[in-house]
């Protein structure tokens, strides 16, 4: 039976074959890299992560060597570098953010195009116990003081 650690590494390895599939569909986006949609405070909207996005995203987060979540919260993602406003974990961001659920980038993608890989996320969520998505701020966390 794999043990904790060896689940994580190969839910990882599935979170990033996600995203791998995701880049190679052809949905039209007018992304620019502004940001804006990282402005949760602004937009009202927060990218909800499962437990195997949320372990790829603290492992790249632990990477920039840093080992907690900025406090206190100030709306903006607390995956975003406060001095430039660029994301620090930009090749392992999460799957909302890949979908450009804002507005700017020509809002979210239609669920019916990426429903098979949403639910692909959700088996890796089963697979590592579990609950459904959270806020990305808390899920962060969570996976931070786990991994």
């Amino acid at each position: 039976m794999p043990d904790h650690r060896d689940k994580i590494k190969k839910a990882m390895l599935e979170v990033r074959a996600i995203y791998a599939e995701l880049a190679r569909r052809p949905i039209q986006r007018q992304c620019e890299a502004r940001t804006e949609c990282c402005q949760f405070h602004l937009t009202g909207l927060t990218p909800q992560l499962t437990k195997g996005e949320a372990a790829l995203a603290a492992k790249a987060f632990r990477a920039t060597g840093r080992k907690a979540l900025p406090e206190p919260d100030d709306g903006a993602c607390p995956l975003l570098k406060r001095e430039t406003g660029r994301c620090l974990i930009y090749a392992d961001r999460p799957f909302g953010c890949r979908t450009h659920f804002c507005a700017a980038a020509g809002g979210p993608y239609a669920r019916k195009e990426v429903l098979d890989l949403i639910r692909r996320l959700e088996a890796v969520d089963q697979m590592l116990g579990g609950d459904g998505p959270h806020a990305i701020q808390s899920a962060v966390a969570d996976a931070l003081a786990e991994i």
